[in-house]
């Protein structure tokens, strides 16, 4: 009697083992191919021969990643690291984990016939972006500029209606739009030739890392090996799911977005040691001559926020 009182306890243990670990990931962003890690390891399967099931929740302009992961409602999130900085400094408790892009592919969309040619042209002009880009604040300090801001409404119809237009935008995906709209092909004043050289990352909250570490784990080396799969294999399960994730995916637009992560290296790193092995890779150098220069610049407080404090490599391969 007593064996079988115990039965259903010890089934419902063995269930529960053999459930996968979910954990639910806020996208920055509509999907797109900015998250082509994401969606192959989810199409091919990799996600869950780690034991996880993997959500996916979609972003947009209104998304609030930072948010979402420091109160728990998300565990993972993607996000820009110099934004999750300035947030970590505020006392959220957050910690970037791996590199969605070794650079941020945020920048200025100009006009090809444009005379702006160098970021010090950009002094008085009006720019389309977000308020508070903190990739813009850096060029005001750096150069000294002087610029108009114009809200941002993640359309490039201002842009194309304004040959003198300047707007922020995605290196991976604005062109293709702009030129599919009948414009030219656009110059792009990029991050990196600035010296800002900032990820796309991965967050999670301190909580979530402190109690789930073998997930998190787990779910690294998962992504890392579908980003992998997705630049150096066939790129099509990722697309067909984010076809199905976001109706506006065309297979031209995919094919163009996944080209330019490739030849600017994105994910693998436009360094002397870039490769596939960078793939997911954070430098703790980065950050930290990063950190001084947001602090010299005045976008950080001194010591509000370190390297040690504001990232880890322990949840990488």
């Amino acid at each position: 009697m007593k064996t079988l009182l115990w039965l259903p306890l010890l089934l419902g243990a063995v269930l529960a083992a053999d459930q996968p670990a979910r954990i639910t990931v806020q996208l920055d962003w509509v999907p797109e191919p900015e998250h082509g890690g994401f969606y192959q390891a989810q199409a091919k399967g990799y996600f869950r021969e780690e034991g996880l099931e993997v959500i996916l929740l979609p972003g947009g302009p209104g998304a609030q990643v930072v948010p979402s992961v420091a109160t728990g409602k998300a565990d993972v999130g993607q996000a820009d690291d110099i934004s999750t900085l300035l947030q970590q400094a505020e006392g959220l408790p957050l910690v970037q984990f791996a590199a969605v892009f070794q650079d941020d592919p945020s920048g200025i969309l100009v006009h090809a016939d444009s005379p702006v040619r160098r970021f010090e042209d950009l002094q008085g002009k009006t720019i389309i972006a977000r308020p508070g880009w903190p990739f813009l604040e850096f060029l005001k300090r750096k150069y000294g500029l002087t610029v108009n801001v114009v809200a941002q409404n993640f359309s490039s119809a201002a842009f194309l209606g304004n040959k003198e237009a300047l707007q922020q935008g995605y290196y991976i995906a604005e062109p293709f739009h702009i030129t599919q709209a009948g414009g030219k092909m656009p110059r792009f004043l990029s991050t990196w030739d600035a010296g800002f050289r900032g990820y796309a990352v991965l967050i999670t909250n301190r909580r979530f890392a402190r109690e789930r570490p073998a997930d998190l784990r787990a779910f690294t080396r998962a992504y890392i090996r579908g980003w992998r799969d997705y630049l150096e294999g066939d790129p099509s399960p990722a697309h067909a799911a984010l076809k199905q994730a976001n109706a506006q995916n065309t297979d031209a637009f995919m094919d163009f977005s996944r080209r330019m992560i490739l030849e600017e290296k994105l994910v693998t790193g436009r360094d002397a040691d870039g490769g596939p092995a960078k793939v997911g890779r954070l430098d703790p150098a980065r950050y930290t001559a990063q950190i001084a220069k947001l602090e010299e610049l005045g976008l950080l407080k001194p010591g509000k926020v370190t390297a040690a404090t504001a990232l880890t490599t322990e949840f990488l391969p």
